[in-house]
């Protein structure tokens, strides 16, 4: 249905004077704006100043027809869509103006109801149009490479440190506040480097705790503990070849930090209650929220394994 914070933007286009301001006052009750013209050429003339969503245009009018003015009204405004008011024997008529562009028509008499639920979907198709043309236009300022939207200077800079990191096969730290977009950048940076045919994965690790973590991360054996009633692969087997992305890595418990830091040193882990060294090549891009020097000094995050994310 239409959205209420947004009025349907209606034109009324009928000689019969009784019918039009009857029309216009059932829609303005509810909640549209509406405008009204008694020909086509008073349509034209207010549609220059006036934004219309919908028209209902009776098909025959003195002066011009209902399908002249909605070919008309349609070259100043593509997207409006039209719903044409006809008597039952130029039904034909109606039927050749819908190939011509028109949303609908109705016969007369018809009952308000009918007429109004005819609106509300046109103007469905109105807003379905506007959100694909606004997309459209997104794309136009949303790098191709990046996915990510806008031109200001800021986030030029981040393109360009992107750039510059994406090339390489380097261990990332992404800092920001939360909803900035870190993820995006993690995203950006596998997809522009030598790794972007191979796996993207995402671990949150505010999402959970630590025994539970690290079976995520780097698998368990069969056994390992109580309800692993099978061997498991971790993220890091997972992304073999690819990127791991480690969001919200200051939530990670320091003896945790600790067999992520072997990782990133010469890529050996273990699955959970297993002896036997696994070698994984994989990314590791790195996101936080938190100010890691002040983790650090409260001796919550390992100043080794900032060196080796930073």
């Amino acid at each position: 249905m239409a959205n209420a914070s947004a009025p349907i933007q209606l034109l009324i286009v009928d000689d019969d004077d009784l019918l039009r301001q009857t029309l216009a006052r059932r829609f303005q009750r509810s909640g549209m704006t509406v405008t009204q013209a008694a020909h086509g050429e008073e349509a034209l003339a207010k549609a220059e100043n006036v934004r219309s969503d919908v028209a209902l245009l009776d098909l025959h009018m003195p002066g011009m027809t209902g399908i002249e003015v909605m070919e008309k009204l349609k070259e100043r405004q593509p997207s409006l869509e039209v719903l044409l008011l006809t008597a039952h024997g130029s039904i034909e008529t109606a039927i050749e103006a819908v190939k011509k562009g028109a949303y609908d028509y109705l016969t007369k008499p018809f009952h308000l109801p009918d007429l109004e639920l005819h609106i509300q979907k046109a103007y469905e198709k109105v807003l379905l149009a506007r959100r694909e043309r606004q997309w459209v236009e997104q794309l136009r300022y949303e790098s191709p490479r990046y996915r990510l939207v806008g031109s200001s200077t800021a986030l030029q800079k981040v393109v360009g440190l992107i750039e510059k990191v994406a090339a390489t096969d380097s261990t990332v730290l992404v800092r920001g506040l939360s909803g900035t977009g870190k993820e995006l950048v993690a995203r950006a940076i596998h997809l522009n480097s030598r790794r972007r045919d191979r796996p993207l994965v995402t671990i949150n690790c505010a999402a959970l705790q630590e025994s539970l973590l690290e079976s995520e991360l780097f698998g368990h054996e069969k056994g390992a503990f109580t309800g692993a009633v099978q061997a498991k692969p971790g993220l890091v087997e997972v992304a073999e070849g690819g990127t791991l992305f480690i969001d919200e890595i200051a939530e990670m418990a320091p003896g945790l930090q600790a067999k992520l830091l072997r990782v990133l040193e010469n890529g050996h882990y273990r699955r959970v209650g297993s002896t036997q060294e696994v070698h994984a090549d994989v990314r590791v891009v790195a996101a936080t929220n938190k100010a890691l020097d002040d983790e650090i000094k409260a001796g919550r995050f390992r100043e080794d394994l900032y060196y080796r994310i930073n």
